[in-house]
């Protein structure tokens, strides 16, 4: 296993700007974190959703636990993320408005041992803004390389 889980979504960074970021606890079963702890995840298409006042991640995949028997877990299933009702509320209002959506930017294990999300209030970019970002990491490439040389 791996000593610190720190895996961020690299692809969210890229296709939103983030307005505002929170962390959140999230429920799983046990060969869930089991999997987690060995890296064994994909934020592919996942994506937040508010159903009943409680936030959900939906088609965040973590692989089935390789020493799971028949209690292995269902890969791609809706997980409960644990975050406050004022909290909710206020992602709930900002989300209805229109224009933004919650996505899953990192996933970590704390000094505690829990595993943690942080979510972010994002606005999806444009074409151009996706090639301004291209153009400002290629040349921040560049200049570290100048540096190291």
């Amino acid at each position: 296993m791996k000593d610190k889980i720190d895996i961020s979504n690299k692809k969210a960074y890229f296709k939103y700007e983030i307005l505002e970021k929170m962390c959140a606890g999230i429920v799983l079963q046990g060969t869930e974190i089991k999997s987690v702890r060995n890296g064994d995840i994909n934020f592919t298409d996942s994506y937040c959703f508010i159903q009943d006042n409680e936030l959900f991640l939906k088609n965040f995949h973590i692989s089935e636990y390789t020493e799971g028997t028949y209690n292995n877990h269902e890969p791609k299933r809706d997980r409960k993320l644990l975050l406050t009702k004022k909290e909710i509320k206020k992602l709930n209002e900002k989300v209805k408005l229109g224009g933004v959506t919650i996505v899953p930017l990192r996933i970590f294990i704390n000094e505690k041992g829990y595993c943690k999300f942080d979510i972010g209030l994002a606005k999806g970019k444009k074409d151009y803004e996706k090639r301004e970002s291209i153009r400002d990491r290629d040349f921040q490439r560049s200049e570290d390389r100048k540096i190291k040389l």
